[in-house]
């Protein structure tokens, strides 16, 4: 079983080099701590910057460099900043390769529900639905269930939707899976994981085909 960093260092596998990445709130936010140092990639953040790095070590934050989810971040060289018309501008004309997001849910269909849960405040969606409207390859980095232990991989959404048949591919503590026609098709298992408990911990349809990998994310 996966903890945070192990969920990020996996998608950070599907980094590839000259992508253009947009990382959402939560545990995406970790994926740039884990890339590969031999390939270039740009990170952008919707609040207006493209060349984010990875997070800052204690003692070195500068509080005015802050990225969507007002963590501090550190920049690389080269690295710019712009008004937040410029950065929805990239989202929406498509020029994100690959955007990555935290979910709450999730169903077979590649819907995904990720900014509100009801009777509880939020302060709003932020750029989560242009992401989803625009991004044509999106993976989802979570937890396989919630707190209470039911599933967030679900035949359909209970919450309210952020976008409709727009998730690819999902990372979770237990597994890697990619959505498909059929549901989830389960790709890789983590380590120690075994099938029967995914299966346990996926309400919506899990699709399993011959055998499957245990995952390597060193």
């Amino acid at each position: 079983m996966l903890d945070k960093n192990g969920i990020a260092k996996r998608i950070a596998k599907e980094v590839q080099d000259g992508y253009y990445v947009n990382l959402g709130i939560g545990i995406p936010t970790l994926v740039a701590n884990f890339v590969q140092e031999d390939i270039s990639v740009e990170f952008q953040s919707e609040n207006g910057v493209l060349g984010m790095g990875p997070f800052p070590f204690e003692g070195e934050e500068d509080a005015d460099i802050i990225n969507a989810g007002k963590q501090t971040i550190t920049t690389l060289p080269g690295a710019s900043f712009f008004d937040s018309a410029t950065s929805f501008g990239m989202i929406r004309g498509q020029h994100v390769d690959l955007t990555i997001l935290g979910a709450m849910e999730v169903s077979e269909t590649g819907d995904i529900a990720n900014w509100k849960i009801p009777g509880k405040m939020v302060k709003g969606m932020g750029g989560a639905m242009d992401l989803v409207a625009s991004a044509e390859n999106i993976i989802v980095a979570m937890m396989h269930t919630n707190r209470a232990g039911a599933s967030k991989l679900l035949k359909k959404c209970s919450l309210p939707l952020t976008g409709v048949s727009c998730v690819k591919k999902i990372v979770t503590n237990l597994a890697v899976l990619e959505v498909v026609p059929e549901g989830f098709l389960l790709l890789e298992r983590a380590p120690g994981v075994s099938i029967d408990e995914i299966q346990g911990a996926t309400e919506g349809t899990l699709v399993i085909e011959g055998d499957v990998p245990e995952m390597k994310i060193e």
